[in-house]
């Protein structure tokens, strides 16, 4: 069996740490270097509901892609939600890793397996990491359809590939429209407009979006936008990452057994369709 050192080593091979923004919170943040890892559950959140089901798991190991302490902590108390999590995590024994904006831009990431569960072709980064002489990493992805498309299908195609959420999928723009070219960005992605007009592409599916930047960028051009729930943009990630471990555990002859979390941790939990008018 590998030690913990040895999985988070292959991990950070994946996603180095050196390359998350200067504001996030990446690696192991809780984990005995040396003890043996057989189990490893991926998930979005390392909310309380995710450390439970790693607890009934078996995991040693829990990755999850948000951190649990973004913005740094004075304490670890069980009084607070994030503190119980530690203790949960610490009395059965479960490391804890965390990829976030290292594994938005790594190569693949995020954004590519955002494109992979839509049937995408990848053209390249949105935002080309400077530092990648092969231009192949970087934030969300330029696409292209692998056959005839409008905006609206494109739509369809996320309301059934991504995971179901209260959100489900919200459009702007004609749904008759043809796309060419699709950028995709899991996650919040409201603030990459301008590198999106860039492209020429048709549609732009994200998450997150706010009315004033989607409001404005109806207004500039006739940029399909297509809004996801953020956890669902970032959710086939946890698949794509897994196959990943598997196939560094296949390689290294180590007998791990990879996870994947089904538990929905959007914070939505019911939609209403509106039905008032304006007065």
């Amino acid at each position: 069996m590998p030690r913990l050192s040895e999985v988070t080593a292959a991990l950070d091979a994946l996603w180095p740490a050196h390359r998350a923004e200067s504001w996030d919170a990446v690696g192991t943040v809780v984990g005995d270097p040396g003890a043996e890892v057989r189990r490893v559950l991926f998930a979005v959140d390392p909310v309380h509901e995710i450390a439970e089901e790693a607890v009934r798991l078996g995991a040693d190991l829990l990755v999850t892609h948000h951190p649990l302490y973004l913005r740094g902590t004075t304490t670890v108390s069980a009084a607070t939600f994030k503190g119980r999590v530690v203790h949960d995590l610490i009395k059965h024994d479960i490391a804890l890793h965390v990829a976030h904006t290292n594994a938005d831009s790594a190569d693949p990431g995020v954004s590519d397996a955002l494109a992979g569960a839509l049937g995408l072709r990848v053209l390249g980064p949105l935002v080309p990491d400077t530092s990648d002489p092969e231009g192949r990493r970087g934030l969300g992805r330029v696409c292209e359809p692998t056959r005839p498309l409008t905006l609206g299908a494109l739509a369809e195609a996320a309301a059934r590939a991504l995971p179901a959420t209260a959100q489900g999928i919200r459009l702007a723009g004609d749904p008759e429209a043809p796309v060419r070219k699709v950028v995709v960005s899991g996650g919040a992605g409201d603030s990459l407009f301008d590198a999106v007009r860039a492209t020429g592409a048709d549609a732009f599916l994200t998450a997150d979006l706010r009315h004033h930047p989607a409001s404005e960028a109806t207004e500039h051009g006739p940029l399909g936008l297509i809004d996801a729930a953020h956890w669902a943009t970032e959710w086939p990630w946890c698949e794509q990452a897994a196959a990943q471990l598997d196939e560094i555990s296949d390689r290294h002859g180590w007998e791990l057994r990879v996870h994947v979390s089904k538990t929905v941790t959007d914070p939505w939990s019911a939609h209403f369709d509106s039905t008032g008018a304006p007065n």
